[in-house]
């Protein structure tokens, strides 16, 4: 069974409820059914009821054990538009402002979220990566301890030579162009969730990527690193991490021997946290083309309640998977 399969064996012993908020967009209808088929999760589609019908029936998609909330119809509006008053008042939002941005299905799936009237969100087949995280960030808000919302992608190996049997999580690959020490910490945790809870890595070994390896190198970008790791183990007792590590130190085990002595994580790390957001990027698109690695994501960490975000080139199967893995994360923060 691979890892997807996995996933999805996860995710169907304990199905969450998600909301997609895009009933507008063909793929998404059928993805709908296709998860509720698989029983993978429970499903809310958002849009007026009858042009979802409308739609489904023109597809050939059947709507059985799927739910339709109509943001402008619902009688749960006046409570919605008073709770994201009251969340968004420093910002000085009234009722009425709230009720209208409601009206967007991206708030509204947001606060059925916050509210747990639903345990995740999938977004992103018609919206932007910042239209799905804006409404994430003001609402649901960021978890305990955490300030920065980031990504990883699930990296898996045609060979079991590297991470856990072939799997390993890199980050942050999609989101911050570039993190302070501190976002690179909090990267560093999540990272470490996202493995156990997605990839089911028991044991994450963090390693803190440079160009320098235990102060090889002297340069403020590696001073960087050696902070972060720093923050890293100072603030989070239960994550095993260290750096400043060159990539071959970090994964290769007589490499790891021979620059990191002593070092528990050199030469085993199966989580890998990237300095900036072009080395992050580069850097899994050239493991998934050269090494032949398929990558999962990115999937996004650090928010108190998962949401996730779609490539607008999405396909019926991508939804359904990232489906998959947000009521995974959902398990996993009850």
């Amino acid at each position: 069974m691979n890892l997807l399969d996995q996933i999805k064996a996860r995710a169907k012993a304990n199905p969450q409820t998600i909301v997609l908020p895009e009933s507008e967009d063909e793929r998404t209808i059928k993805a709908a059914e296709a998860i509720i088929k698989e029983g993978i999760a429970k499903v809310t589609l958002l849009g007026n009821v009858d042009t979802v019908k409308t739609s489904a029936a023109s597809l050939g998609v059947s709507l059985d054990g799927i739910g339709i909330v109509d943001p402008a119809t619902t009688d749960k509006m006046t409570e919605y538009a008073e709770k994201l008053a009251e969340i968004r008042k420093s910002k000085g939002m009234t009722a009425d402002e709230a009720k209208a941005l409601l009206l967007n299905p991206l708030y509204f799936g947001a606060m059925m979220v916050k509210l747990g009237e639903a345990d995740g969100m999938v977004a992103g087949a018609i919206n932007t990566t910042g239209d799905v995280l804006r409404p994430a960030l003001q609402i649901i808000k960021t978890s305990p301890g955490i300030s920065t919302v980031s990504s990883c992608f699930v990296m898996i190996m045609p060979t079991a030579e590297y991470g856990q049997e072939g799997v390993m999580i890199f980050a942050d690959c999609a989101v911050n162009p570039n993190p302070n020490a501190e976002q690179m910490a909090e990267i560093a945790y999540a990272s470490a969730q996202s493995a156990k809870s997605i990839a089911n890595i028991t044991e994450p070994k963090v390693g803190m990527l440079s160009f320098s390896t235990k102060g090889s190198a002297k340069h403020e970008l590696v001073s960087k690193v050696q902070e972060a790791t720093k923050i890293a183990k100072e603030r989070y007792a239960d994550l095993v991490v260290d750096g400043e590590f060159q990539a071959d130190a970090a994964i290769v085990a007589k490499v790891g021997a021979s620059k990191a002595p002593g070092s528990e994580v050199a030469g085993k790390c199966n989580v890998l946290v990237f300095p900036d957001l072009q080395a992050g990027n580069i850097g899994y698109k050239l493991v998934q083309r050269l090494a032949g690695a398929e990558a999962i994501g990115p999937v996004l960490q650090g928010i108190a309640k998962p949401v996730n975000d779609l490539s607008r080139g999405c396909s019926v199967e991508d939804i359904v998977n990232v489906t998959a893995i947000t009521v995974c994360q959902a398990q996993a923060t009850k």
